[in-house]
């Protein structure tokens, strides 16, 4: 069982994902920058200086609350829609920077696909040559 193991964590196709999991991760994290530090407070400007991570909505718990840390100190039940919208604008970043890696991955395969075959060895130009005198020839 152990050498089972040893062999399917060795396979390429594990290492590649284990990196793949890492950049991931670290690609999130820039997306998370991205999206909190850059594009919000610009667009929370726009619509009047609101911060969209405290858009929220109080079920159970007390009274209004000015932030959502706020509702969460004080032990509210809520449903944080402003959270949902960052995480809905992390996904769209994400899967645009996808969609452009992908992109350039299936360009740089389609400029190998179309590189003309290499021409014959000179061997088999003169074997073809011979055989088409021999039919000529018959």
């Amino acid at each position: 069982m152990i050498q089972e193991f040893r062999e399917f964590i060795s396979r390429g196709s594990v290492i590649d994902l284990a990196v793949g999991v890492i950049i991931g991760a670290a690609f999130t994290a820039i997306v998370n920058s991205l999206v909190n530090d850059i594009l919000m407070p610009p667009l929370g400007m726009l619509l009047g200086g609101i911060d969209f991570s405290n858009f929220f909505i109080t079920l159970k718990g007390g009274g209004p609350y000015p932030t959502l840390d706020a509702a969460k100190a004080a032990g509210a039940v809520t449903v944080n829609y402003g959270l949902f919208i960052n995480a809905c604008i992390r996904f769209l970043i994400v899967a645009f920077a996808i969609f452009l890696l992908v992109k350039q991955v299936n360009r740089f395969h389609r400029k190998e696909a179309e590189q003309p075959p290499p021409p014959p060895p000179p061997q088999e130009v003169l074997l073809a040559e011979i055989r088409d005198l021999l039919k000529s020839r018959s």
